[in-house]
Parts: structure tokens; sequence; C-alpha cells
């Protein structure tokens, strides 16, 4: 029997349950099943719920298990070999997200495409892929927390208790009218836009963002993308832009559904190992992971192995993961885990703490701002599994675009009007990120994961990851091998970027 855990995403030393509790969730929102389902429970349902916040009330969604709980805690070769039923009131476009061994999976579950309907199941079956990863809604409704782990526990990843952490940005306001808001900002969608926003760091005017146009041409014989001649945004040429961040106002930072006035206390065993999976299931904003007295190793990122690394903080881009091993003193004690937003005081988090150890209470401010979202970390990561050594078959370029009327493109075309990146099945491609926008951009690709190979203009053999942060007016180059044919969405994972256009594909044939 595959084993898959439907309990808490807190595990204890290597437990895992196979959940066999009804649907009865589905049923009280009011759903009508499929006959087929009674006899079939769903593994995973998407519905609706009530989420207090700030002593307010909001309606969000769940991507709940038989158990009731969240996502899917499982082992390394376990399958998803179920329904996954939509029991909220909205179509739904799910999306696994690193999930490469299911990379084809919605093609055979959904073979003509579209969203799933209100009360309707799509039967899934693909194996799950090792690591720390997840599933979202591949629309603004992430926004509203659409979004679980998807963790397939490695088998040589030893005797240790696991915690998942999902960490949220948060507003009250719909995902459609923070969307109007930032369209009616101006380029860029910075707040007050006639002032660059506090701590913004202003562009010398020749790395300021351009528009182009789109005479994008392919240099002969590599595949690699040349920019067009297009004219500077605003009539006298280039713009002096402030590099930005947190271009969303929001409410509340939540890690696991709650804030740090009331955050999640997570038992741990004096002297024990504890394997923090952190995710960013942040819309538009980056996280600063800190784990403050306890020291700290980071052992895989989008959940790919890397050569162990200690850092003071970590930074943590929309979309991506990090795992991080700590060890509890054997004297015990209460130990927050920190998540502090870029370029900002505001923080949340969870507290690890021994039996009978007293809990602070927690500022939702650190003393001060984060930094900006960089290279630093991202230069000192290595592979433990990097791809094999091999000259690239294709590279191609991705500019990075800001358009007025909050419209962010690649190679100056917005989604529906992209041109695709096209591959041979088995080549070797490398694609070299250029942003010369006021913003950095998450870019995450589906179906593969990559190794970045450069970074500033220096290459090395850096993570495997599928997310990787891209600043602005620094070159990023990440490589990959093309193994399984299709169309492969690439896009930014500030998802409002993605809404503004911000998304191609690269298709393998």
């Amino acid at each position: 029997m595959n084993r898959i855990e439907t309990g808490r995403p807190v595990l204890g030393r290597r437990a895992f349950l196979m959940g066999t509790a009804a649907i009865g969730g589905a049923l009280m929102a009011g759903v009508r099943l499929p006959a087929a389902l009674a006899a079939s429970p769903p593994l995973l349902r998407v519905e609706t719920r009530t989420l207090e916040v700030n002593k307010k009330a909001a309606t969000v969604f769940s991507v709940l298990n038989r158990n009731g709980k969240s996502g899917i805690i499982a082992a390394e070769g376990d399958r998803f070999k179920s329904h996954l039923l939509n029991a909220s009131k909205d179509p739904l476009a799910m999306h696994w997200h690193g999930q490469v061994l299911a990379a084809n999976d919605q093609d055979r579950a959904r073979p003509r495409g579209g969203e799933l309907a209100p009360a309707a199941a799509d039967d899934h079956d693909f194996e799950l892929t090792p690591g720390t990863h997840w599933m979202h809604s591949h629309s603004l409704t992430e926004q509203q927390l659409l979004a679980a782990p998807m963790v397939a526990v490695e088998k040589d990843a030893g005797d240790v208790q696991d915690v998942v952490v999902m960490l949220h940005d948060f507003a009250f306001r719909t995902p459609q009218e923070i969307l109007a808001e930032l369209k009616g900002l101006g380029a860029g969608g910075v707040h007050g836009s006639a002032a660059p926003p506090a701590g913004a760091h202003m562009a010398s005017p020749a790395a300021a963002p351009v528009q182009h146009g789109s005479g994008m041409g392919q240099a002969p014989g590599t595949g690699m993308m040349q920019p067009g001649s297009g004219r500077g945004m605003g009539a006298g040429g280039p713009m002096m832009r402030a590099v930005h961040a947190n271009d969303v106002r929001y409410d509340a930072f939540l890690a696991n559904d709650r804030m740090l006035d009331d955050p999640e206390v997570v038992r741990v065993e004096k002297g024990g190992r504890v394997r923090l999976r952190i995710i960013n299931g942040g819309t538009a904003t980056v996280f600063f992971i800190s784990t403050g007295a306890l020291k700290s190793t980071c052992v895989a990122v989008d959940g790919s192995p890397c050569q162990p690394i200690e850092a003071g903080q970590y930074p943590l881009a929309q979309g991506q993961r990090i795992d991080l091993m700590v060890e509890i003193p054997r004297e015990g004690g209460a130990f927050p885990v920190l998540a502090q937003v870029e370029d900002d005081p505001r923080q949340t988090g969870l507290v690890l703490a021994t039996a009978g150890a007293a809990v602070a209470k927690i500022s939702g401010n650190a003393k001060d701002k984060a930094a900006m979202a960089g290279l630093g970390f991202e230069q000192r990561l290595r592979a433990a599994k990097p791809l094999a050594v091999r000259k690239a078959d294709k590279a191609f370029m991705a500019l990075l675009g800001e358009q007025p009327g909050y419209r962010w493109s690649i190679n100056g075309r917005i989604h529906g009007e992209h041109e695709p990146f096209n591959v041979k099945l088995g080549e070797r491609v490398e694609i070299t990120f250029m942003n010369p926008t006021s913003m950095m951009h998450p870019m995450h690709l589906h179906g593969h994961h990559f190794q970045v190979v450069a970074a500033g203009g220096a290459r090395f053999s850096g993570p495997m990851r599928d997310t990787v942060i891209v600043p602005a007016h620094a070159p990023v180059t990440v490589a990959f091998d093309a193994k399984l044919k299709g169309s492969w969405f690439l896009h930014c994972h500030h998802l409002y970027h993605m809404a503004g256009g911000m998304m191609t594909e690269i298709t393998v044939s």
C-alpha cells in the first residue's frame, strides 16, 4: 500500500499514516458530489473556509486530505493515485509545483485543458517527486490561500522530526481589487509612484528599464535571442526608476495560517533534530528566514539537495522552498523560527518548544528592515547532484520588461502575444535572465528542475531549483536538459507580475 500522510504538516520521527476519513467537508459545503466518488473518496479536495485574521473573518480556500488536514506528506516512492475534487464554487487550475514526475499528468487528467469546474473531480496517478514541494492554484486565487504542501520525504532523510511551514501574504481585498490597484498606480505599480517608496534604491539612467519592441531575433546557429532597438519609456528615453520591493499592500503575513501574536507552537524533543521544510506560498512577498538562537544548516532548496551550508538569514522568494536542519539544545526551551518581509520590518513565523518551556510574546515587527533579495546566498550554494558537464545546445536570453499599465513582459511581449522558446527533446538548454526593471522577479519553469550556472556574470555549479531569484540589473543563467515533450510555462512567480503578462512557454518537440 502506498503510504500517504494525511495528518498535520508536523511529523514525528518518520511517522506515516494512511487517511481513511470520509469527505464530509465537501458535503457540508453544499456541493453535490459525482456518484463515482461515493465508493472512492478523493484524496484531496479544495473548498472554502473562514479564517480569522486580526480579529476579522475572511473567506479563504483549503486543500484538504481525507483527514481534513492540509496537503500531502508522503514518502519517496509513493504515488498520488486518487481524485482531486473541486468542492468550492470557483473553477480550479491546480499546479503541482516542483512535482516534475507529474509533469505530463495534467494532460492525461484533463486532455482538453481548461479549469476544473465546481463539483467536478480529476483522476490523477503519478509518482511523487522526492523533496519539499507544494501545490497551488495557477491563478490569483493563490492569494486566498489556495495552496498546500506536497512533500515526499527522502529515503536518506534520516531519523529527524519534520516541521512543514507554509508562508503566506494575506489581504482582505480580493485579488481582482489588488490587481486593479496595481494597474492604476503607474508602471511597476509603485504605491505613491510620484515618489520612490521608502528605502527604494535609485537605478542609474543607463540601467533604467526600457520598453522594448518586438524586434527580437535569433543569432544563427546559437539559439541566442538578441534584443531589438526598442525606445526607452517616456519621451526622453530611459526613465530614472526606483528599485523597490513589495508593490502590494498586505494586511497580514501568516505562517501555517497564524500571525506572530498567536503563533503555532510545535512540540519538539530536547536534544532532537528537526528538519524545517519552509514553503513560500506568498503571492508577491519575499521572506528572509532566520532561526534565532538555533544554529541552522541548509540541506535542500526547491526540494533538491544541496551541499550543506550555514547562514544567518536565508532569502526565500515566492514559490521557493528551503530545508533547514536544526538541533534542539538538551536543556530545551522555546525557539522562534521567523520569516521577515523583504525590505520591511514586518515578520511572521512559529515557535519550536520543548515540553514545559515558556513561550515569550514575539513582536510582529523586527527592530530593523530586512535587506533586499540579492544573489549573495545563491552564489554560495552548490548542488549535491548537479547536471552532467555538457555544452549547451541552445542558449536563449529572456529579457524581463516593465511597461505602463502594470504590463510585465518577456522579450518585449506579454503572455498571449509571446513567442515560445523552441527546443528539441534531449537538448541541453541555457536561459539567461536579464532584468532591467525596477523589481526582482522569481522566475519559475514548469516540468523541469534547472541548475543555476551563472549569477551576476560569474559561472559556477550552483543549486538545482525550479524557481530562481533574478534581482534588478543582475543577470542569472540557468541550465536544464529537455526531458519531456510538451509546452512548459516559464513565468514570474510574483503572481501579479504573471497576471500582468510575464509568462511565456518553452516548447519541447
